[in-house]
């Protein structure tokens, strides 16, 4: 069981986080790029969609996670209660900061108004903070500091 729940929480997280830090990194540039009337603007229309969707799938990584911890009676280990907790923090960035701004750029370019750089800038700074602790969250999980369960 331990194993199944472990490839669902891994599939998870390839199929789910994977997308939302490809199209989250790629809407400031294309922000920049886009030509309120063009079909650019579509174009981060459909990049703020895909984080919006695969953000709600990505539910889905901590819950499989937290079976497989309890499977794997690890649930109290540090580097497991640490990636609980950057994961945690990762959500939270990409619900208080990326998604709303991404949503504020997107009605900037509906209004047909000039986008400033340092908005996108702004959106790129956290939109790094987001996947910089999702990166940490990955070593954690396969390096497991001081695990019992060996790597």
């Amino acid at each position: 069981m331990t194993k199944f729940l472990l490839s669902l929480h891994v599939l998870a997280a390839i199929v789910a986080i994977g997308p939302v830090t490809v199209a989250a990194s790629m809407f400031p540039p294309a922000v920049r790029r886009a030509d309120p009337s063009g079909t650019a603007a579509d174009t981060v229309a459909l990049l703020h969609r895909i984080c919006r969707v695969y953000a709600r799938f990505g539910l889905a990584v901590p819950v499989f996670g937290l079976a497989t911890a309890l499977a794997m009676g690890v649930l109290g280990d540090a580097w497991l209660v640490t990636s609980i907790t950057l994961t945690a923090v990762a959500a939270g960035v990409l619900v208080a900061f990326v998604l709303p701004r991404q949503e504020e750029l997107l009605e900037e370019l509906g209004a047909r108004q000039p986008v400033e750089r340092a908005h996108t800038v702004q959106l790129a700074m956290f939109t790094g903070i987001f996947n910089l602790l999702w990166a940490t969250v990955t070593v954690l999980m396969i390096v497991r500091p001081g695990s019992t369960t060996g790597a």
